[in-house]
């Protein structure tokens, strides 16, 4: 079996520390405060995305940060209808960029598609993503 992923536009932000903020938000977070996206279709390869699987998200069209799936939870809207909450890990992992035409909802992404992580920075502070752009496309990181 294929390991694959899923790729998301993140609609609104501007940056992945602006991403790090909105899943900051209560109203964003499980129960067990883990931040979650919601969306309407329920993924047909569900059984594959939790077993290690990340969300690659898409940013001024660009994959710039991935976050591993934890699990898939059911939740209800408030017009009743049923709904898929992705469950992430709140750790977030800057990918080399990687450009992505507009498109709607959530795609699947397959591992050989998928773009490689960054190197973690050694410091606390992280690179500014025009930054992180430039060294990835010179190959050093």
């Amino acid at each position: 079996m294929t390991e694959i992923h899923l790729v998301k536009l993140s609609v609104g932000t501007e940056s992945v520390a602006d991403l790090i903020a909105w899943q900051k938000r209560p109203a964003v977070q499980t129960v067990d405060g883990l931040p979650r996206h919601i969306t309407r279709m329920w993924p047909k390869r569900a059984a594959e995305l939790i077993r290690g699987s990340s969300i690659y998200w898409v940013i001024k069209g660009e994959i710039l940060a991935r976050q591993r799936i934890i699990r898939l939870d059911e939740t209800t809207g408030e017009d009743g209808i049923r709904r898929c909450a992705i469950v992430l890990d709140p750790e977030m992992i800057r990918t080399r960029p990687a450009t992505r035409a507009p498109f709607q909802g959530w795609r699947y992404l397959s591992a050989a598609d998928a773009p490689p992580d960054l190197r973690p920075l050694k410091s606390d502070g992280a690179l500014p993503e025009q930054l992180d752009r430039a060294l990835s496309e010179i190959g050093l990181i």
